[in-house]
C-alpha cells in the first residue's frame, strides 16, 4: 500500500484533549476503510504566518499512514467537513522517516542547520 504523511491544523480553541482525540477519529476513519496509522504525533498549539478564518494559532497534529487512496480520499474528506478542522495536507512519500519529525526533535539534536551570525 502506498505511505502517506498528513499535517491538520485544528482551531485553536480546542483543549489539548479534544485535539488528540481528532487525531485518533481520523486514525479510526482510515482503519475502517483498510489502512493504518504508522505513527501519530501532536505538535501543539503554534502560531500561524496568516490568519485562518479568524484564527491566529492552530493545534498541530501529523499523521504517517500506510493505507489504500480511497481510505486517504474519505479521511480528506472527512477532515474538510469536520467544523474544528481549519487545513489538511497530504502528501504521498516514497518512505517514512525513522524517528521523530523535524518539529519534535530538540534543537540542538538537528545538526544540518546553519550557524548563526
Amino acid at each position: 500500500m502506498p505511505l502517506y504523511e498528513h499535517v491538520m491544523i485544528a482551531r485553536q480553541d480546542l483543549s489539548n484533549s479534544q485535539a488528540e482525540s481528532l487525531v485518533e477519529h481520523f486514525g479510526t476513519v482510515l482503519a475502517d476503510n483498510g489502512g493504518n496509522v504508522v505513527e501519530s504525533e501532536y505538535w501543539g498549539v503554534k502560531t500561524m504566518a496568516y490568519k485562518i478564518n479568524k484564527n491566529r494559532k492552530g493545534h498541530y497534529a501529523f499523521l504517517k499512514s500506510d493505507a489504500p487512496a480511497t481510505a486517504v480520499q474519505e479521511m480528506e474528506r472527512l477532515m474538510r467537513l469536520h467544523d474544528d478542522v481549519m487545513r489538511v495536507l497530504t502528501i504521498k512519500v516514497d518512505e517514512h522517516a525513522e524517528g521523530p519529525s523535524v518539529q519534535m526533535q530538540k534543537r540542538d539534536e538537528r545538526d544540518n542547520r546553519r550557524e548563526r551570525r
